[in-house]
């Protein structure tokens, strides 16, 4: 069913830049003057494998009754009316300004399901007015660069739960409770790794047919080529992409489109599994592509390929997996499966490997054992004392999911040493078994929640 969605918010948060993103062509004007857009514009809009009509309108801004400013707002209302969903955007570097309140209050009483968005949050600048984007009491916010492209995969999950259908209820309901795991909805995985290291016989091999061009020659992948396929009754949409080279060595412009596309389908994923060959794994490469995956926040799995070919001892599944404790230590606990893509060897292992981080990259631990573990923490291990001041970790909270996030209040935020922050991130990995899932936790200041200095890991 084709859904139409109103992109709202005051002058200049970024609603004709996102509007063009989800287009994917520049329809609307776009200049750092605010008040370039007037009249409301549709669009065809496409993000992942949905397909909706986008509704980009004029700021919304107080203003005397017949007059330019007031008609454009008309035009605006109008648009929530007849919209489906609404995605609200405020700016997350200006921060939180009375009109986005008035606006939050519109949106409210449209009764249409809306998404907070917080755009322009690249870069920390940005991360004091995303915490401040909760005040508005309109759930999490999702953080986004229309300009950069960031953040989509999570805005794509965000339109998944507000599609205008009758599961969309029962969905949400899930995800603000325990955050289940919808099991009727494909799993989007991205196959990624160095050329020639089997991304495509893999994914031949699951599928059960030659659908996509292999051979012995490194490169034949360019397009990140999305293909569905089931797996014991799971649904899966696999990514397969083109093979990442370092960045030096690439030079043919078909070849950076290609590097750009796999990319994509990274951000796209949920679940990335990362393939190296088993007689060079854990080059400087792969590492390089595992630390992208990190930094994108993705489930991740390790799938050592081409394990029908490798002349090994005994033990040498269990020198892989050391080898990755000892190299991958930000996702440390991450599924290391020996697979032939070839032969099918491991195939069932890896997917099943799949699902499980799937699930662990979707858990939320409660509040009340998070802090009774931050208390066992710091009791076993103060932080230490900093210009003779102890440091003061007050509690814990879980805002969001995909990938774990956590928020710790406490004294002297930009005070808190890394080593430290490493030592709960390991805590937490062990106590909630968060095993090879990237782990976020942003420092706040209690004393001041909303407007404080924060600092991000």
């Amino acid at each position: 069913m084709r859904f139409s969605v109103a992109i709202v918010g005051r002058a200049n948060v970024g609603k004709s830049t996102l509007f063009n993103r989800l287009i994917g062509k520049r329809m609307a004007l776009v200049d750092d003057q605010p008040g370039v857009t007037r009249d409301r514009r549709m669009g065809d809009a496409k993000l992942g494998d949905l397909e909706f009509t986008a509704i980009d309108t004029a700021g919304i801004e107080e203003a005397a009754a017949d007059t330019l400013t007031a008609r454009m707002r008309a035009q605006t209302e109008t648009a929530i009316a007849a919209a489906d969903a609404v995605l609200f955007l405020v700016d997350a570097r200006a921060g939180i300004v009375p009109s986005d309140r008035a606006i939050a209050q519109l949106v409210r009483r449209s009764g249409k399901p809306a998404i907070l968005i917080a755009n322009k949050s690249e870069g920390r600048q940005a991360e004091a007015g995303f915490y401040e984007a909760y005040a508005l009491g309109l759930g999490d916010p999702v953080p986004l660069s229309a300009e950069h492209g960031e953040g989509l995969a999570d805005l794509y999950a965000a339109l998944r739960a507000a599609l205008p259908q009758e599961t969309a209820e029962t969905e949400v309901a899930a995800e603000e409770t325990e955050h289940v795991v919808d099991e009727t909805r494909p799993i989007r995985v991205a196959v990624v790794g160095r050329p020639n290291a089997g991304k495509s016989t893999l994914v031949n091999r699951l599928l059960g047919e030659e659908r996509l061009l292999t051979g012995p020659e490194a490169g034949i992948t360019r397009d990140a080529i999305a293909v569905e396929l089931e797996w014991k009754g799971r649904r899966f949409l696999m990514y397969d992409t083109a093979g990442l080279r370092r960045r030096s060595r690439v030079e043919d412009k078909v070849e950076k489109l290609s590097v750009a596309d796999a990319l994509e389908a990274v951000r796209f994923a949920e679940v990335v599994i990362v393939l190296m060959d088993a007689d060079a794994a854990f080059e400087e490469q792969d590492l390089r592509i595992v630390d992208l995956i990190e930094r994108e926040g993705r489930a991740l799995v390790i799938g050592i390929n081409k394990w029908d070919l490798k002349e090994r001892e005994g033990g040498s599944i269990g020198r892989m997996r050391a080898e990755a404790e000892r190299k991958l230590q930000q996702v440390k606990g991450v599924p290391v499966v020996a697979v032939s893509g070839l032969t099918g060897d491991g195939v069932d292992r890896l997917m099943r490997a799949a699902v499980d981080i799937h699930a662990v990259w979707n858990k939320r631990v409660a509040t009340t054992p998070l802090n009774r573990f931050l208390e066992h923490a710091i009791q076993a291990h103060p932080p230490p004392a900093v210009s003779g001041r102890r440091l003061k970790l007050n509690y814990m909270t879980q805002p969001k999911t995909r990938p774990p996030s956590f928020v710790l209040f406490c004294t002297r935020a930009d005070a808190v040493p890394d080593a430290y922050l490493r030592y709960l991130v390991n805590g937490m990995r062990e106590t909630f078994d968060l095993p090879g899932v990237p782990i976020r936790i942003t420092l706040r200041e209690k004393a001041n929640p909303f407007a404080g200095r924060a600092k991000k890991r």
